[in-house]
């Protein structure tokens, strides 16, 4: 009796920033984890989601690193990585 292989299907993600933030540019992600490493720690911990957001995107947009699509998309990826970046901001105090 001969077996078919068939794929593993996996759930299609609910979270839409999954999708958005696939569409981010590799540069311009090096450039926000490099703006995230250099950020102080203290802001990255103390600030609250959306301020913290801001001020990212804020320092991006001074480097003149984004457009108002790329602003959208790099917002959403933040966002969806707070968690992520304030273990790193944690594991920096250690």
């Amino acid at each position: 009796m001969l077996e078919t292989k068939t794929k593993p299907t996996f759930p299609k993600s609910r979270d839409s920033s999954v999708t958005r933030a696939s569409s981010l540019s590799s540069s311009l992600m090096r450039q926000l984890w490099s703006i995230v490493e250099e950020t102080q720690t203290n802001i990255l911990l103390s600030f609250s989601d959306a301020e913290l957001v801001h001020q990212l995107l804020r320092q991006l947009e001074f480097k003149g690193m984004l457009d108002t699509e790329e602003t959208n998309m790099a917002s959403s990826y933040l966002y969806s990585r707070l968690l992520l970046i304030r273990d790193l901001a944690k594991a920096r105090l250690a």
